[in-house]
Formats: C-alpha cells, sequence, structure tokens
C-alpha cells in the first residue's frame, strides 16, 4: 500500500484551532456591536491547502487555491438596512478597540444608504433562534500533512510516461489542489462550526499533428483529501484517445439535431440553464425569467431536478452556508414542472421565502450572492445504449469546456469539446469537434425524449457571478436524448 493511500483512511476534518482561540473574543465583539444594531453577525474562516502544477515545461508548488483564505466578515442590520465589514487581523485582547473602529466603518456605509433611501433593499431582520453545531466531516488525508515531495515525484513520472505513451504530443501537465476548509458563524444565538477537505485535479494533453494543435482532459474531484490523487494514472489512456480523437475531428454542419449528451455535458446544461436561472437574487432584481414560471412546465416529465449542499457529497457540499443557513437538497424542478429557485437569507425576506443554504462568498471579504452548489439531473430508466439505437442522424456529445446563459430571456449556450455521429442507431466513428449548443432552455428541456439510468457528478470546475467572484460547484447527472441547434 502506498504512503497516499495508508494515510488516507478516513478521519473527521479537525476544526480550526486558530478559529477556536478567537471564538470567544468573537462572541465579545458581537455583543459589543449589538448594543448599537439590531442584528450581527461574524462568519470566520480560516482555509489552507496547496496547489501543484507539473509539466514537461514548469514546477510549480503554491499554498494557495480557489478557497484559502482567513479573515472575518462582519453584517449587521440597522433600521432595516445591512452593512458589512470584513478585517483580517484579530486580537481578542484588543476587542473593544475593534469594536469601536467597525462600528466607524459601519455607521459611515449606513448612513449613506439612509440618505440614498433605497426602500428596496429594506429588509426585515434575519432569523437567529438558537443553534448550535460542529461539523467536522469525514476525510482521508489532510492537506496540511500530505507528504508533497512524494505527490509531485508522481505527477513528475506521470507527466513523463504520458510523453512516452501518447502520439503527437508536445506537452503533459497535471494540476492537483486539496483545501481544509473551516468556517465558524456566530451571532447573538448562534454558534456553528464547520471543517472539512475537497481535493480536484485534472490530467491535460497537448498534441499537434500538420499545425492542428489540440488539447484534451480528465478531471477528478470529490470532498475528500488527497488521496483521491491516486486516480491520477487511470486518466492517462482516456485522455491521450480523446487527443487522438480531437486531432481528427471536422466541423459539425450546422443545423438542428438529436442528441445525447454524457453526464458531463448534462451537468453543464443543468448549471447554465437552470442554475443561474433560478438564483432568486435575480428575482429580486427582476433579471430572471425564472421567476415567472414557478409552479409551470419547463421540461419534458422525464426532467427532473435538484440542487442543494445535501443533494450529494463533492466539492460544494458543506453544513451550513456562508450566512449560517443549513444545507439542503432543493427539488427544483419535479417532472418537468418548475418547483422552487433557490435563495440566499437576504434574497428570501426580500421575496418571503425560505433560504435554501446557498447564500456563497468568494471570501470573507465578498459579498454574498445566491450560489449554486451541487446543481444535477435525476436518473431515468433507459440505457445509453437504447439511446443511440433511437436516433437516425445526430451526436452523441461529450466532454465541456465552458457555457453561458441569460437569465432574463433563457437563452443558452453550452461550448462542447467533442461530438461522436450516429447514424441509423450506430456510433460511425465520425468525430466534431468544437461543438457550439444555443437554444431557449425550455425548448431545449422539453425535447428530452429519454434519459439515462446511471449518473455521475462533476466537481472540478467553478462559477464566476456579479464582479467575477468565483465560487467551487458541481454539476451532473445521466444521458439526455433531446433535440438541439448546433454549430
Amino acid at each position: 500500500m502506498s504512503e497516499l493511500s495508508r494515510k488516507g483512511r478516513e478521519q473527521p476534518a479537525p476544526f480550526s484551532t486558530y478559529l477556536e482561540s478567537v471564538a470567544d473574543g468573537v462572541s465579545q465583539l458581537i455583543r459589543l456591536l449589538s448594543e448599537h444594531y439590531d442584528y450581527v453577525s461574524v462568519l470566520s474562516t480560516d482555509s489552507a491547502g496547496f496547489r501543484a502544477v507539473i509539466s514537461q515545461k514548469q514546477k510549480s508548488l503554491s499554498s494557495e487555491t480557489m478557497t484559502t483564505e482567513r479573515g472575518h466578515v462582519v453584517r449587521v442590520c440597522s433600521s432595516g438596512l445591512y452593512a458589512e465589514v470584513a478585517f483580517n487581523d484579530f486580537d481578542p485582547s484588543g476587542v473593544q478597540t475593534l469594536a469601536a473602529w467597525i462600528k466607524e466603518q459601519l455607521d459611515r456605509q449606513l448612513s449613506v444608504l439612509k440618505a440614498c433611501q433605497i426602500r428596496p433593499y429594506v429588509t426585515e431582520l434575519l432569523e437567529d433562534a438558537p443553534l448550535q453545531l460542529v461539523s467536522e466531516m469525514p476525510t482521508g488525508q489532510l492537506p496540511e500533512t500530505a507528504d508533497l515531495s512524494q505527490l509531485i515525484d508522481k505527477m513528475v513520472s506521470l507527466t513523463d510516461l504520458a510523453m512516452e505513451k501518447g502520439k503527437d504530443m508536445l506537452d503533459c501537465q497535471v494540476q492537483a489542489q486539496s483545501t481544509h476548509i473551516s468556517k465558524m458563524f456566530q451571532t447573538e444565538h448562534r454558534d456553528l462550526r464547520q471543517s472539512y477537505v475537497y481535493s480536484e485535479g485534472n490530467l491535460t494533453v497537448v498534441v499537434s499533428r500538420d499545425g492542428n494543435t489540440q488539447m484534451a482532459y480528465k478531471g477528478l474531484a470529490d470532498r475528500k483529501g488527497p488521496e483521491i490523487f491516486e486516480g491520477f494514472p487511470d486518466l492517462l489512456d482516456e485522455t491521450l484517445s480523446i487527443s487522438q480523437d480531437l486531432l481528427r475531428a471536422e466541423k459539425v454542419v450546422p443545423g438542428e439535431y438529436d442528441i445525447i449528451t454524457t453526464p458531463e455535458v448534462s451537468g453543464l446544461i443543468a448549471h447554465e440553464a437552470f442554475g443561474h436561472g433560478v438564483e432568486m437574487d435575480m428575482f429580486v432584481k427582476g433579471r430572471a425569467l425564472g421567476a415567472e414560471y414557478i409552479d409551470k412546465r419547463v421540461g419534458s416529465d422525464l426532467v427532473s431536478m435538484h440542487e442543494g449542499a445535501n443533494t450529494v457529497v463533492n466539492v460544494a457540499s458543506y453544513a451550513f452556508d456562508d450566512e449560517g443557513t443549513l444545507a439542503s437538497d432543493v427539488l427544483e424542478i419535479d417532472r418537468g414542472i418548475l418547483r422552487n429557485g433557490i435563495c440566499d437569507a437576504l434574497s428570501a425576506k426580500r421575496l418571503g421565502v425560505a433560504p435554501t443554504g446557498n447564500g456563497k462568498r468568494e471570501n470573507y471579504a465578498h459579498k454574498v450572492y445566491t450560489r449554486m452548489t451541487n446543481t444535477i439531473f435525476d436518473s431515468g430508466d433507459s440505457t445509453l445504449e437504447e439511446m443511440i439505437a433511437s436516433i437516425s442522424h445526430g451526436y452523441l456529445l461529450s466532454g465541456m469546456h465552458s457555457g453561458m446563459e441569460d437569465p432574463k430571456h433563457w437563452g443558452i449556450q453550452c461550448i462542447i469539446e467533442r461530438g461522436y455521429e450516429i447514424q441509423d442507431g450506430r456510433l460511425t466513428g465520425k468525430v466534431i469537434s468544437p461543438v457550439i449548443m444555443t437554444g431557449y432552455v425550455p425548448d431545449l428541456l422539453q425535447s428530452i425524449s429519454m434519459v439515462s439510468r446511471d449518473r455521475e457528478v462533476f466537481g472540478t470546475g467553478g462559477c464566476g457571478k456579479g464582479h467575477k467572484e468565483w465560487v467551487k460547484v458541481s454539476d451532473g447527472g445521466p444521458c439526455l436524448k433531446a433535440r438541439a441547434k448546433l454549430g
């Protein structure tokens, strides 16, 4: 058994000793500020990790990942108006001085809001029912105790093997990052603490033939420790095979086709079509067409979708969000009917609905938005073989690059890595790349006519919103048969 595997036996992810050391001081800060404001909360974060990147041309190791941070953010409410101050230097022996400085910053913000008379954002007090929670989620190895020299040696060997085995190779890059997240949310009556580890990585090969250069990649991710990087070698042969497919790929003839989406592409559709479209802070601003479709049909009877930190266990699974709302599993679409959106706590108050545990910050110094966590299509009853056999001419779409959605008009654009031609119920061997799929979300989802039994979840990506604040998300589902415009 390797060193990584031996250290990968499950253990509770220990809560931050730093946050433990400042917890009483944060409680004192809340008591001082509560003398002046109607509501006070503090989110404290302490997350450590590493990111390693190895290729034939570079070798780098950093202690920063997308989610490493240490700091605090205070949120208060005064006469229905909310304001926030973030800081990263907390001395428990100087709480009185810190409270005075925070009050000065908050009062300046609140005076501006009151002068502007921003009535749409006058909001009821957030809930503060008594609640205590400590959640140290199971993990294997911890990133802070990982043998990084051993991991890097394995990554170097893998890139060398890729160069040896692959055809038309220019380079191979392996990326691995793992983060141990600890968060503490406190109010006058609440004390919530959580700690968990997630890890992600990808293997990318760059190939070139006759002036045609292509890049193929595969990834892995989970709410686990660095032991998941033992799975890197399993990605190599498939990634090399995909690179050869891309080198021989042709351009698609634009048109409308029957398609089958692999689980990765199904996840891209879930994220873009009904992820952003039902983020309810967009309902508050009148920027999402989804607000008009609650309890109305948006897809075929075969379409059901869940979203939430409790929907599956992956990189975006946690015990509570950045506003202290417990994680949930939201049924967004029930057999084609849009039932629910997802919501942060302030937007929920403004809309008169319950928050869903989707209030997330890029880090402590960024604002809260309604953000996706795990967005997943439910499984169906078909097999992939049955779906392929049902198509006279179309494509099996696989691999994702990126996507965009216009929540106000429900247009969608998905950039997909490749498509495999289906003719008379059989794969012909012809490959097209790249593939751009466009359309109107309800048309796409109502065209779904078959859904496979199995499903997968992918967590190697991130989602940007607002001023491009980035958070971790995962998405996925089964294979879907639908009708779509390709170009």
